[in-house]
């Protein structure tokens, strides 16, 4: 057992675990632990009550253990069991040790075989166990049964890992032997958290119940999956010998012949068998808690000296001192205007890694979602050839005209810039809608004040609401400027000799090969031609091509981009994905004998900036074509030749001056609601201080009832 001092060293981690659960915080501080993880009806709890040497944990179908169970165990000379939630009271029943576990789980979680990550503290006292610490954690299950909630694997998964991923924390993976190794799960998310097996201890059970010439000893001799630790294997009672009440002392004693006699095992029964995992289990955890001591030992002082400064703070703090509220509640709104600021600009001390946020979703809408949508408008030939026509004819009345006028081409752009207030205030609404997310996100740390946080909330709010009618109103202006003067002698203008040369539908892209976008796409394509795979998807400016893994070693198909277009496509019923598709306008096969493919994305941001990638690259989206166009008269379009060259001399000039406007108010759009909104809301900190102490301070609503 070694020296005294390392035998306190248990009890004293045990001092430390029940102080913190009994203030129900952890202050930081990853205590030294063993956890033991395995799946439902891996024996975990046989190997625990083996320890004890008593029945005394709840036993069932499905998930028994729904609680974490930090079970304490002390060696001692009389036996009895307690409880941190019920202090002073001593079980000597070991039948009510089990009736209070139960009752106590369900207590936090009700009967409906739910789970907590509240643990339940049980200390036990007997002459049978060395002094060790375990947390029993509920078994991983793949099904929910009953009326468990659908994602209860996940939350179990989720309650074990906030365990096991601490560097303080020892595995103890229970898999059974009538398992194959690699399904283990307890093994699978131990080698997650601990890939090098340092920390890892496993746990064979079952090792009676292998089929008849099979055995588990390059396992328990460490040569199938090597851990630093070892293994080391168990024999459990049956469940026949559990209903029977067999008593645990025979059984060890069987468990203890079924080593000597088994030749597989007999080599290495010494080290087999519940009395050396106990042993090697205290042994373990008594060198662990000696390792983490020095680490431990220092973050303690650090917090006490942190602590200490804290309350000589407040020693001469009077909660009556109306100064200290006033100067409390310009912290803390100065506080949510800081991080307010630190959202939109990119800065910040937690930087989410999972989703795009506050800032940079307003950037794609200005750079991707909002440029997608005007191009949308511009491109619907069929319609605005027809549009076209249809003005020449007007403006020539009864007369043929022989020259292209120039009434048509002013009155069809004019047409087209008015298309595009509707994406403008679209685009500022998308903004207002990710401010007021921002708010909510940058209350947060109000949340122990509700009616601060609200109020925090409704003013700016309600700030950023007044600058969204101010910022509209400029977007719409910016629109009608465009609108009153068409400057056909801007330097980008095509001009009348240049339209009538000018081909818009085959001309040719800007810079070949330049890769616009890489990413993962999932190929949604039938079960027949292989069903849908993720690859990586790799898009230049005059191919799409897609690759086995983002090596781009192994290319799966290349796809010209010429004649291709883009339609959404609706989503399945038990579909979570977001899929668009490509084709080919002339009616060819794009990818074997597929007239179009279909390409999935997990979030509508994804294919949204996908979208916008692929209008880079010239490759836009399909536009509905008008369902009464069957029924128009037969000359809608039977164009003699002139009036066709018109048409297309018109659309090329009409073409060119819109890309004009496009391209000004791409450029104007972001920097009007930058002005007039963003940093108008992010430069009112001192506007928003002021509001608040009026209300708070003056309003008849005093601080103490507010925060």
């Amino acid at each position: 057992m070694g020296n005294r001092g390392m035998e306190e060293l248990i009890p004293l981690i045990n001092k430390l675990q029940d102080a913190f659960s009994s203030i129900g915080q952890s202050c930081n501080l990853d205590l030294p632990q063993i956890a033991v993880v395995g799946g439902q009806s891996a024996g975990k709890s046989s190997v625990l009550e083996n320890f004890v040497g008593r029945d005394f944990l709840p036993r069932g179908s499905g998930i028994v253990t729904r609680r974490p169970l930090i079970l304490q165990l002390v060696n001692n000379k009389a036996e009895y069991a307690e409880f941190l939630h019920c202090k002073g009271r001593k079980f000597v029943d070991f039948d009510e040790v089990r009736q209070e576990i139960e009752a106590e789980t369900d207590r936090i979680t009700g009967s409906n075989k739910g789970i907590s990550p509240i643990p339940i503290n049980l200390r036990v006292y007997s002459p049978n166990v060395l002094n060790l610490t375990l947390i029993d954690l509920p078994g991983m299950t793949k099904v929910a049964v009953g009326d468990q909630p659908p994602d209860i694997e996940h939350q179990i998964r989720d309650m074990i890992m906030q365990f096991i991923t601490r560097e303080s924390c020892l595995i103890l993976a229970v898999t059974p032997a009538n398992m194959d190794l690699a399904n283990s799960d307890a093994l699978k998310v131990a080698k997650e958290v601990d890939p090098q097996g340092l920390r890892t201890i496993g746990v064979i059970t079952k090792l009676d119940l292998m089929d008849e010439g099979t055995d588990a000893r390059d396992i328990l001799e460490n040569k199938l999956l090597p851990l630093r630790r070892g293994y080391i294997g168990v024999v459990n009672r049956s469940q026949k010998d559990i209903d029977g009440r067999k008593d645990i002392r025979a059984a060890l004693a069987a468990e203890r012949k079924f080593f000597l006699s088994h030749p597989s095992y007999r080599h290495m029964a010494e080290r087999m068998g519940t009395p050396h995992l106990q042993k090697a289990l205290n042994q373990q955890l008594t060198n662990h808690i000696r390792d983490t001591l020095p680490g431990l030992r220092s973050k303690l002082q650090s917090q006490l000296l942190s602590l200490e400064k804290e309350v000589e703070e407040y020693k001469n703090f009077r909660p009556d001192d109306p100064t200290r509220k006033t100067k409390a509640l310009l912290q803390m709104v100065q506080q949510f205007g800081v991080d307010f600021e630190k959202c939109i600009e990119g800065s910040g001390d937690q930087v989410d890694t999972a989703e795009l946020s506050g800032g940079a979703r307003i950037n794609r809408i200005f750079h991707e979602r909002f440029p997608f949508e005007l191009v949308k408008i511009v491109f619907d030939e069929k319609e605005l050839r027809r549009e076209i026509s249809h003005a020449i004819k007007n403006v020539h009345g009864v007369r043929t005209g022989l020259f292209t006028p120039d009434l048509a081409f002013e009155t069809i752009v004019k047409k087209q810039i008015h298309k595009l207030k509707e994406p403008s205030l679209k685009c500022v609404d998308l903004v207002v809608s990710e401010l007021t997310t921002v708010v909510r996100k940058s209350s947060k740390k109000l949340s122990s004040y509700p009616r601060l946080r609200e109020e925090t909330e409704r003013i700016v709010t309600t700030y950023v609401r007044e600058r969204e009618g101010k910022t509209k109103d400029q977007v719409l202006l910016l629109i009608d400027t465009e609108l009153s003067y068409i400057n056909t002698n801007h330097e980008d203008f095509i001009g009348f000799a240049n339209a009538q040369q000018r081909n818009i539908v085959n001309k040719k892209r800007a810079i070949p090969n330049q890769v616009i976008r890489k990413g993962w796409l999932t190929l949604n394509i039938s079960i027949m031609k292989g069903g849908s795979k993720e690859y990586w998807f790799v898009l230049t400016a005059e191919s799409l091509s897609w690759y086995k893994d983002e090596e781009e070693k192994e290319k799966k198909y290349m796809l010209p981009l010429d004649n291709l277009k883009l339609r959404d496509v609706e989503k399945g019923f038990m579909s979570t994905k977001h899929i668009f598709a490509i084709f080919n306008t002339e009616q060819r096969n794009v990818y074997k004998d597929l007239r179009q493919i279909e390409l999935a994305c997990d979030s509508q941001e994804d294919m949204d900036s996908w979208k916008a990638s692929f209008l880079r690259a010239g490759v836009y989206p399909e536009k509905d074509q008008v369902e009464s166009e069957e029924a128009a008269p037969a000359d809608s379009f039977s164009m003699d030749p002139q009036l066709e060259r018109q048409v297309e001399t018109i659309r090329n000039l009409v073409d060119s001056y819109i890309g004009i406007v496009n391209k000004t108010i791409r450029d104007l759009m972001p920097k009007t609601i930058m002005h007039l909104m963003i940093n108008s809301v992010s430069a009112q900190p001192f506007r928003f201080k002021g509001d608040l102490l009026c209300h708070f301070l003056h309003d008849d609503v005093k601080v103490r009832g507010s925060i």
